[in-house]
């Protein structure tokens, strides 16, 4: 392979490259989660909660096509298998067919969990001046925590 000097050492690059694997494997997880409950959502929100699960994995798609990137620029393979997801997600696989209040919740939780292990390779990105990195964290981050708001709003008062 040939050498990367993008002006972040190497063991920086792979530091940040390892939390980048599990910000994927943990939105990847999310994505796959969001896009079964979009299949799967039944009740009396069916409508609005299966259009919104359905902007949720489309978003979630191409974050994670922009998370894999970044870590191939940081010179590292990406995981791309349910495996290495598996291995690498905080996120839990759900069993059976939740409620449509409980996919509500369990989507809440996995976004809130995306937030966390955001702030941890965010650290990392900083600490290794890497923008880069950095910046997709933290865009990741505010948009994870937004959704997240949003999903517990659906659940005041209900």
């Amino acid at each position: 392979m040939t050498s990367i000097n993008i002006g972040i050492q190497e063991q920086d690059r792979i530091a940040i490259a390892e939390g980048l694997k599990r910000l994927l494997a943990d939105s990847y997880t999310l994505y796959l989660q969001t896009h079964n409950f979009h299949w799967n959502v039944t009740g009396k929100q069916f409508r609005e909660l299966h259009l919104l699960f359905e902007e949720h994995y489309n978003a979630l798609a191409l974050a994670v096509d922009e998370i894999a990137e970044r870590i191939r620029t940081l010179g590292v393979a990406a995981p791309g298998t349910y495996k290495a997801f598996a291995e690498l997600s905080a996120i839990e696989e759900v069993e059976g067919v939740p409620s449509a209040d409980d996919m509500v919740d369990i989507l809440t939780k996995g976004h809130e969990q995306v937030v966390r292990t955001a702030r941890e390779v965010l650290k990392v990105a900083q600490a290794a001046d890497d923008e880069s990195s950095a910046s997709l964290v933290s865009d990741r981050m505010r948009e994870h925590e937004k959704t997240a708001w949003m999903l517990r709003a659906m659940r005041e008062n209900g």
